[in-house]
């Protein structure tokens, strides 16, 4: 046998023990043990039954990723499990930490599983762009029913001992240690003289109306394949027999492996994985952080503070007045009630965090001994500085300064003080204790061990951090504002903001881009656009409609009307009548005909915006790798995940077919679609983003 499943025999029992740290990881030689170990037990004169478990902290948490674009060597998973269920043994699984995806299909191969109370399970699979390909599919529905199997297997979500017993998953609950306690389950099983139970060998269950079960899914996922695809797969499960059910997963697990959304998946996997790990931090030894100060309480400070309590530090919140102070703590309170809730929150960890952790005050003084502190003020530069300054004076040293600016010069904001190394960009997107994404921005004179700092907090508070430099956006909402200005361009020659919104969300994006500014607030872009017009080039195309929305007050959703009107008691807006009227009053203003567009060119205008922007701010440096802009936007811009991000989209699609069309654009309008160098030096030699992420990695 392997060293990596072990083998013991105590008894009649025979044990088989994964032996393949950290995470018991369904590797070649992990599976060939498990074979050999089965054969093993049935050859052992004496032995009635067989206990798989996983030494260390987990059982079997899912497939080797280091085997992952390799060819796969046999015994193949779905192979490895059938063995496992045929054998005339009987075969118990003893569960903890985590049974994910092979792993999971490895326990119900077994006749029998005991779990312990914390122990978590589940097929992620779709997260890959996949379905669980080693008989999942068919074995689960056949223990759960098909609603409880098509939710495990489109939504990827784990489940925990109580609710996998509920459905029927795992057969026992027991305290103790995993192979104590499948050893009890094991005499009890034979002692009470329970008789073999193939999961392959129990009914099908009763089928549903399963295309309508798969439209549906289809538009949950905003078009993602996978998970409609594991509704098929289940419906094999129901109208098949079990061999035909296993050939049918097999054939649509295949097909999704050929697919563009599985490498979109695939590097969204492991880009999420390579985006904290810089060499410029390698040996850099992050400050301490127990006490973090936030300025302003309002719904972004509110979130802040929020995500900081969360992660266990201890909040100073600082507000202009006590009545302030008191409007931030009920934001506070609201955001952790939602928590409560749901129970992800114990009312003891409530109420420690409302009373003891979270400290509100009025004077600067109160940050004097914070460890770090976030700024989330009014976007002013003036204002800013103003803090800064107050900042210097009053926190100790060491302690790190941190600005919640959206665009802002961090180094013109880091020169006010005295001590321009501590100074950061901690850039949190709004519900900031929600959205994942944060951009540490680093400025000229940002230490080394206070961009360490600032990943590492960003770990602390369970965000995806991404490097950025010191630009005006820094990488998403400079990106953001380049594809932005594609769209405008787009409404004032003849689309409608409706048609943009619908087109991009086809394409997958949680939201389209008018929408998103109904909730972000309109007064931001008119900000926003009222700071650059001084230095705005005199070919630039700005509209003017959307600054006459905002002077009548129409802010987006906090005002109940923008490009959407949003009724009381409904989540989504209906179009605004009166932003048409603005768009064609301005058209006819500027003397501009109108003509149409097709969804495929909205798209294709919009992406191709977006991946030239992102290849010049690769070239400035403001990103390192493409990776980062893929993480960006995948995190905290609602960008669909099985497109892989921007940049890898790009890839994809080819990288010059995307040059191709940013030279066509250009015919019309030269100064907007300037190609970046970057894109047209990659064309020229043949290479990828991808090429520059495995670069940057070697």
């Amino acid at each position: 046998m392997t060293d990596a499943i072990g083998y013991e025999r105590i008894g009649d029992i025979a044990v088989l023990a994964a032996q393949n740290p950290p995470v018991n990881a369904l590797g070649y030689d992990v599976r060939v043990g498990l074979v050999q170990g089965i054969e093993r037990a049935e050859a052992d004169a004496g032995v009635r039954a067989v206990l798989i478990y996983g030494e260390g902290a987990t059982y079997f948490a899912g497939a080797d990723i280091r085997e992952f674009g390799k060819p796969p060597r046999e015994p193949f998973l779905p192979d490895v499990c059938n063995r496992i269920e045929s054998s005339p043994l009987i075969v118990v699984s003893a569960m903890h930490g985590t049974a994910l995806g092979g792993g999971l299909e490895i326990a119900l191969s077994s006749h029998y599983r005991v779990a312990v109370p914390k122990a978590r399970m589940g097929l992620p699979e779709v997260n890959l762009g996949l379905i669980p390909g080693a008989t999942g599919t068919q074995r689960l529905p056949r223990l759960t029913g098909v609603e409880a199997a098509i939710d495990l297997v489109t939504s990827g979500r784990q489940i925990g001992a109580k609710e996998a017993l509920d459905l029927g998953v795992i057969d026992k609950i027991a305290e103790g240690d995993p192979r104590e306690i499948g050893l009890a389950y094991v005499r009890e099983l034979l002692d009470s003289g329970a008789p073999r139970r193939a999961v392959s060998e129990l009914p099908a269950p009763a089928p549903i109306d399963f295309d309508a079960a798969y439209e549906a899914t289809l538009k949950k996922g905003r078009g993602q394949l996978s998970p409609a695809y594991g509704v098929r797969a289940v419906q094999a499960a129901c109208e098949r027999p079990f061999a035909e059910g296993v050939a049918e997963e097999r054939r649509l697990f295949t097909e999704l492996m050929g697919t563009k959304q599985r490498q979109g998946m695939i590097h969204a996997f492991f880009a999420e994985r390579a985006v904290g790990k810089l060499p410029e931090l390698d040996g850099v030894t992050p400050r301490e952080v127990k006490s973090v100060g936030v300025i302003g309480g309002g719904t972004m400070g509110a979130g802040i503070a929020t995500a900081a309590l969360g992660a266990g530090l201890s909040v100073v919140l600082l507000e202009m007045s006590a009545e302030a102070a008191e409007a931030a703590r009920k934001r506070i309170e609201g955001n952790l009630s939602g928590a409560l809730k749901r129970g992800s929150l114990g009312q003891d960890a409530f109420d420690a965090m409302m009373t003891r952790a979270l400290t509100l005050a009025t004077d600067y003084e109160a940050l004097s001994d914070v460890d770090l502190v976030i700024e989330a003020v009014f976007e002013q530069m003036d204002v800013k500085k103003q803090v800064f300054t107050r900042l210097d004076a009053v926190c100790k040293p060491g302690a790190v300064l941190a600005t919640n600016t959206s665009y802002l010069d961090i180094d013109e904001i880091a020169a006010v003080t005295k001590r321009p190394q501590d100074v950061i960009g901690l850039h949190f997107f709004s519900p900031a204790h929600i959205m994942k994404l944060l951009e540490v921005v680093v400025a000229d004179k940002t230490a080394p061990e206070v961009v360490a700092t600032g990943f590492a907090l960003g770990k602390r508070l369970g965000k995806i951090s991404v490097r950025a430099g010191v630009c005006d956006g820094f990488i998403g909402n400079r990106i953001l504002k380049t594809y932005r200005t594609a769209a405008e361009h787009m409404v004032l020659d003849g689309a409608s903001p409706f048609q943009i919104d619908k087109a991009l969300t086809d394409f997958g994006f949680a939201m389209g881009p008018y929408a998103v500014s109904d909730l972000a607030g309109l007064d931001i872009g008119w900000m926003t656009r009222k700071r650059l017009a001084p230095t705005r080039h005199p070919r630039e195309r700005v509209p003017t409609y959307a600054d006459k929305l905002c002077e009548a007050g129409h802010y987006g959703q906090k005002t109940g009307r923008g490009y959407y009107i949003y009724e009381a008691g409904r989540r989504a807006g209906i179009p605004n009548p009166e932003v048409m009227e603005l768009i064609e009053a301005e058209r006819a203003e500027l003397g501009l005909a109108s003509r149409d567009f097709s969804d495929d060119e909205i798209v294709r205008r919009y992406m191709a915006a977006m991946v030239n922007e992102g290849a010049k701010v690769l070239e400035e440096g403001i990103a390192r790798r493409p990776l980062d802009i893929d993480m960006v936007f995948l995190s905290g811009y609602g960008f669909p995940r099985y497109h892989g991000g921007p940049m890898k989209w790009a890839d994809m699609q080819g990288l010059d077919k995307v040059l191709e069309d940013i030279r066509t654009f250009a015919r019309e309008d030269d100064y907007f679609w300037q190609p970046a160098p970057l894109l047209e030096r990659l064309v020229e030699e043949g290479r990828t983003f991808d090429d520059m992420n495995r670069e940057a990695a070697s």
